[in-house]
């Protein structure tokens, strides 16, 4: 079986599957990275001040409700941006090549969030990887608000041949 793994670390082939945090060692298709997220105001203030989107949708709660929001919406490329970290925070030296995105529903200040990509293909390209993954983000732990598909080149990644031992 072939397996994907990281230089820099040795993990054991049969550890869990999915993963919250810290460097990913080995990645097989199908592995799911999560990250959980709370966006406040201050976040939202100073994502619009960075991205120069002053839209009163996401800052002023009168102009959100005027239009039938429950209130300030967090910026949706914010939200978004879950997934590069995910990758990124995983896969040191990770460069984010390309990302589809469906909003599906409104993010307000204080959701909670689940960012979620999930690997669905590995492909080697002149040394190299490139990892295609299916993104989502879920508000409140079940309603899917954004969905869509990520590329990421992951230069560090090697194939290794692992064989497992008969029962």
């Amino acid at each position: 079986m072939l397996i994907r793994i990281l230089h820099c670390h040795k993990v054991h082939p049969l550890s869990p599957r999915c993963f919250t945090s810290a460097t990913l060692n080995v990645l097989m298709s199908g592995d799911v990275l999560r990250k959980t997220r709370v966006y406040t105001e201050e976040d939202v203030l100073q994502y619009s001040k960075v991205s120069c989107d002053s839209n009163p949708l996401h800052t002023d709660s009168a102009a959100a409700k005027d239009v039938g929001f429950e209130g300030p919406l967090v910026h949706g490329m914010l939200v978004a941006s879950l997934f590069p970290h995910i990758i990124s925070s995983h896969f040191p030296g990770a460069v984010y090549v390309s990302q589809s995105l469906n909003f599906k529903f409104p993010v307000y200040i204080g959701d909670q969030i689940i960012g979620e990509v999930q690997a669905t293909n590995l492909r080697e390209n002149k040394n190299r990887y490139f990892a295609k993954f299916k993104t989502r983000c879920f508000k409140n732990g079940d309603l899917l608000v954004i969905d869509g598909e990520a590329v990421a080149l992951l230069p560090t990644l090697t194939v290794e041949q692992i064989q497992h031992e008969k029962r």
